[in-house]
Formats: C-alpha cells, sequence, structure tokens
C-alpha cells in the first residue's frame, strides 16, 4: 500500500517537475524537492523498491534543472 501511495506521489511529483523544465518556471523545482522526499520515505516504507527509486530519480532530476538553471549553488 505504501508502494502505491509513493508511486502515486512520484506522479505528480513528475508532472509538476516536466511544467518546471519550461523556461521561467523552474522556481516550481523548489517545490517538488520536498514532496519528492515525502515519497522517497514512503518508498523506504514500503518493501518494494519501485516508487523510492521513481521519487530518487526524481529528486536527482529536479535538483541537477535547479543547479544548472543557478538556483542551486
Amino acid at each position: 500500500m505504501l508502494n502505491i501511495l509513493s508511486i502515486l506521489v512520484g506522479l505528480l511529483v513528475l508532472l509538476f517537475t516536466l511544467i518546471g523544465f519550461i523556461p521561467f518556471l523552474g522556481w516550481l523545482n523548489w517545490l517538488t524537492i520536498p514532496f519528492g522526499i515525502v515519497g522517497l520515505a514512503l518508498g523506504a516504507m514500503s518493501s518494494h523498491k519501485t516508487g523510492r527509486n521513481l521519487n530518487l530519480v526524481l529528486i536527482i532530476v529536479c535538483a541537477i534543472r535547479l543547479f544548472l538553471g543557478g538556483g542551486l549553488i
């Protein structure tokens, strides 16, 4: 059950991450990283690894996008 919830959070984070790739909307990645961490925690408490891995990849992608855009020093 926690894995399904983690995947749902991950899909929501994915949607906002894709919107955050649009120029001038990169600030949205600052909001998606905490939600990704919540999804990562839910996935870590699950016995499956799918939700955890999805959220981990999304957190890394958001952090790289912020780093390249100058939002993360």
